[in-house]
């Protein structure tokens, strides 16, 4: 169940934060910001599962403010962690993200 909970908060934090970007809706990135706070919580009590996710949705928020410089920094932090913790899927999604 709380895989689920994770990985639902994960991609629905991501999700949001696209829809930002392209509709500019202010509701979008309220569920972004909330989904980052989630996962923020859960990066205290495990940095090797979750800082990778926490560090993309971070990207994503710098992304979306117009902060390139420091959404670059997260992006690359975010394929660092996760290759170092052998989450190829999420060094996938990560450059994929950063490429666009």
């Amino acid at each position: 169940k709380r895989v689920l909970e994770v990985t639902r908060t994960f991609f629905e934090g991501i999700a949001s934060l696209t829809l930002a970007r392209h509709t500019h809706q202010p509701n979008w990135r309220r569920i972004g910001e909330e989904a980052l706070g989630r996962l923020m919580k859960w990066e205290k009590i495990s940095s090797w599962n979750f800082g990778q996710q926490v560090k993309l949705l971070q990207a994503e928020l710098h992304y979306l403010n117009g902060n390139m410089d420091s959404a670059e920094v997260a992006y690359k932090a975010s394929i660092m962690s996760a290759r170092e913790h052998k989450f190829t899927h999420y060094v996938a999604l990560a450059s994929e993200l950063y490429g666009r």
